[in-house]
C-alpha cells in the first residue's frame, strides 16, 4: 500500500521523490510522523554529489546527526503524494495527496521554502481531524480539499499552466480525480 509516489528533478538540480506511507489503512504504524521513516514524506538528494548522493545542504534537517531524523526528508505527513510538479515560473512544488476515506487534498511548498513542512497525515486528512492521538506541532493545511461526497476518491496531482493557448489558465494549477475524471483548475488566493 502506498509505497509509489513520484520522482522528478527540481528546479535547484535536484532530485525529489516521495513514497506513500506504505502501510495499511489509516496509517497503523504512523509513518507518515515518523521522521526516522522513509514512507509518507517527500524526501531531496543531491545526485550529483559523491556516491551514492549528497544531503542537500539547505534540507531542512540536514544537520540533523540522529537516527531519528532521515536527513533526505523535505517534508512530512503524506500518505500517498500521487504525482507532484513544480512551477516553472516559481518553483513551487504542487502535490497531489490521496486521501483515505473522507477527503482528497492538493499541497503546495513555495519555491525557495526549505522549512520541512508537515502536511498531518495520520492526524489530519485534508483539514478534517483523522486520528489525532499522539499529534503534536504544527501542520500545513493543503490548498484546496475535496470530499468523498462529492464523488473523489483518489486524486491525481497536475501541473500549473504556464502557457500562452489558454491566456485564462495562465498561473493555474490543472488536476483530477481518478472516480470523477472532470478536469479540475486553482489559483490559491494571493497568486
Amino acid at each position: 500500500n502506498h509505497k509509489g509516489g513520484d520522482i522528478d528533478f527540481g528546479p535547484d538540480g535536484y532530485l525529489y521523490f516521495a513514497p506513500g506511507d506504505g502501510g495499511d489503512g489509516g496509517d497503523p504504524g504512523n509513518r507518515a510522523q515518523n521522521m526516522a521513516l522513509g514512507f509518507g514524506k517527500v524526501h531531496r538528494i543531491d545526485v550529483n554529489a559523491s556516491l551514492p548522493y549528497g544531503i542537500p545542504p539547505t534540507n531542512p534537517f540536514a544537520d540533523a546527526n540522529n537516527a531519528d531524523t532521515l536527513r533526505t526528508i523535505f517534508a512530512s505527513g503524506l500518505r500517498n503524494p500521487f504525482r507532484f510538479g513544480f512551477d516553472a515560473l516559481n518553483g513551487d512544488l504542487w502535490i497531489g495527496d490521496v486521501g483515505q476515506s473522507v477527503k482528497e487534498e492538493i499541497d503546495r511548498i513555495p519555491g525557495g521554502q526549505v522549512n520541512g513542512p508537515n502536511f498531518g497525515w495520520r492526524c489530519y486528512e485534508g483539514t478534517q481531524a483523522f486520528n489525532t492521538s499522539g499529534c503534536t506541532g504544527a501542520y500545513a493545511a493543503p490548498v484546496i480539499d475535496h470530499p468523498h461526497s462529492e464523488g473523489f476518491c483518489s486524486i491525481i496531482g497536475g501541473r500549473v499552466y504556464r502557457g500562452s493557448t489558454y491566456p485564462s489558465l495562465a498561473g493555474r494549477y490543472i488536476y483530477t480525480d481518478y472516480c470523477h475524471g472532470r478536469i479540475l483548475s486553482l489559483r490559491p488566493d494571493g497568486l
